[in-house]
């Protein structure tokens, strides 16, 4: 081995397995990788109480007798949130409590429920996590032959002892687990296991989802999913305000008066309309949390975003890539995302039209099945072009009774760069809101937003984002535009002019992100998967589901077309 081989191994140091995920391996190991690998972590019920039951345990610890390696004065030890590493196992882990005297110690590993009625006295991951921690101790130095496990919601020790055979299956299992983080393969899900009810990352790890996309398999997909998220965008339009944290606030203030409080719980992501100011304090607190901070211009433009460090998914973003410079690939995706957009187009025009055009409606069938047919990009972005004009050219027929009842409202057809009228302008609006929508979620599930399949990488423009917004354009976009003017919630007052150019007032834009937002909370029922769930959620799904397909989970990305 050369020196400088030698050299660069050293400062690389040997990989070492956190015994927190050792556990997780052994329960489930797609949750292993989803946490170790890709770094997905997501909180519910029982990981809040967990925290919650072992905050005396994670406390910074107070010093009271010697850990010391090779004490031979006898003195008790009695030590919480240790951390210990072992190089020779390649194991790391925090151990919760150490007790014991001199060389002789035990750890002690809380756990949130209560003690199960197994032969064992805890279950296998949880046998596997305390005998690690043994092991470490035993590489530093003291004496380990058995541990304790605390189940706090029954206030029982349970007394676990490290014989050989469950040293042996310990060890097997860090053996395997140190393959898979080096094979960067995620393994398969479960299926349908009662593990995945009460897990927090099955909206991550879309087990029955998955199974039910792959040839040949059939099952029923439970509702494990949440249906709505609760957390929401805090949007701040202020021209002069200044956004600061108090405690677990966010308060939003002009001058020295707070006009609006938000609680970092309740709040998904932070976006600033023009020359809003943010504390740096405001800036850590919400990358820690992963909740980016979204800068737009006064009109809605989006210049960009903040956000904690980048995804850990380094695979799937390699697989973006690699997908994207393969044509036939791209193309088939650019076929999925067009046929889609159409057939929504097809079904807001179907349900919301005062005299649907049969015509229309027949010669838009027609475009779907064209869509597939195309050889090319280019002759996909003519049939789009095409059934977007027939479109918009019946527009006009989802507003309510036109330009008659609603004056200033008689869209006749579609412009922008700058918008001309005010059904143009609110379109655009809704659009580019939508393009930072799915801009976000790209990045959260550890996606490039701007490499895409149908809309060519280019300087400044969310490719990816762009791609994914086509089939929700009529969904989401449209349907805010029509439900704002319809139900009088945008009038002909909210709309600025100039130089020939339409934009929306600061209140006008409030009350439109009143409606916007309301549709994303909508839920609706999934038109694959048939349970009910949120738009806001379905982007996230579908963000997901392209990533699966981009690992050769499943056959082919699955469109959002309802029905």
């Amino acid at each position: 081995m050369s020196d400088n081989q030698t050299k660069d191994e050293s400062l690389e140091g040997p990989l070492l397995l956190p015994v927190r995920m050792l556990n997780e391996f052994t329960y489930c190991p797609r949750l292993a990788y989803l946490e170790w690998i890709q770094g997905e972590f997501v909180d519910n019920a029982d990981t809040v109480d967990g925290q919650y039951k072992h905050r005396r345990v994670n406390q910074e610890p107070v010093r009271k007798g010697c850990a010391e390696t090779g004490s031979e004065d006898g003195n008790e030890i009695h030590e919480r949130s240790v951390y210990l590493t072992a190089d020779d196992i390649g194991l790391t882990a925090k151990i919760d409590l150490v007790e014991g005297q001199g060389r002789k110690v035990s750890p002690v590993e809380y756990k949130r429920g209560k003690r199960p009625h197994v032969q064992k006295g805890a279950w296998e991951p949880e046998l596997v996590q305390l005998c690690a921690q043994g092991l470490i101790l035993r590489a530093n130095g003291f004496d380990c032959d058995a541990g304790i496990i605390y189940f706090i919601g029954s206030k029982e020790r349970v007394p676990v002892d490290f014989d050989e055979e469950l040293v042996s299956f310990t060890l097997s299992q860090a053996e395997k687990m140190r393959e898979l983080g080096e094979l960067s393969e995620m393994p398969p899900p479960l299926k349908d296991s009662a593990k995945c009810v009460r897990c927090s990352l099955v909206g991550i790890c879309l087990p029955d989802e998955v199974y039910l996309l792959r040839k040949g398999i059939q099952t029923p997909v439970r509702k494990l999913a949440p249906a709505r998220d609760h957390a929401l965008p805090l949007y701040v339009q202020q021209p002069r305000a200044r956004v600061s944290k108090c405690g677990d606030v966010l308060q939003i203030k002009e001058g020295k008066d707070v006009i609006a409080e938000a609680r970092l719980v309740e709040v998904s992501q932070l976006v600033l309309f023009g020359s809003v100011q943010v504390s740096t304090q405001v800036i850590h607190e919400l990358c820690r949390r992963n909740i980016p901070i979204c800068y737009l211009s006064g009109g809605g433009w989006f210049y960009g975003v903040t956000h904690g460090i980048i995804h850990k998914n380094v695979e799937i973003r390699k697989r973006q890539f690699e997908t994207a410079l393969d044509k036939e690939k791209c193309l088939s995706l650019a076929k999925c995302f067009v046929r889609a957009k159409i057939a929504n187009c097809r079904t807001v025009l179907r349900r919301n039209h005062r005299k649907p055009p049969k015509d229309v409606l027949r010669d838009l069938k027609s475009d779907m099945d064209q869509a597939m047919r195309c050889d090319s990009l280019e002759s996909l972005l003519g049939t789009e072009g095409v059934a977007a004009q027939k479109y918009f050219c019946e527009f006009s027929g989802l507003l309510k009774s036109g330009s008659f009842e609603k004056p200033g409202f008689d869209f006749r057809t579609r412009n922008r760069r700058p918008p001309r009228d005010p059904v143009n302008a609110l379109l655009s609006f809704a659009y580019a809101i939508l393009t930072r929508e799915w801009a976000i979620v790209l990045q959260n599930v550890g996606l490039d937003p701007y490499m895409g399949f149908y809309h060519q990488a280019r300087y400044g423009k969310p490719a990816l984002a762009l791609d994914l917004m086509e089939e929700f354009r009529p969904l989401i976009a449209d349907s805010v535009v029509i439900t704002a003017i319809n139900n009088g919630e945008i009038r002909n007052k909210d709309f600025v002019a100039r130089f020939g150019s339409v934009a929306l007032t600061p209140e006008g834009r409030k009350r439109f992100l009143q409606t916007y937002e309301r549709r994303m909370g909508q839920e609706i029922t999934h038109p694959v998967f048939g349970y009910r769930v949120s738009y806001r959620r379905v982007l996230e799904i579908q963000a997901r589901l392209l990533g699966r397909y981009l690992l050769g989970e499943i056959p082919m990305y699955p469109s959002f077309m309802t029905r």
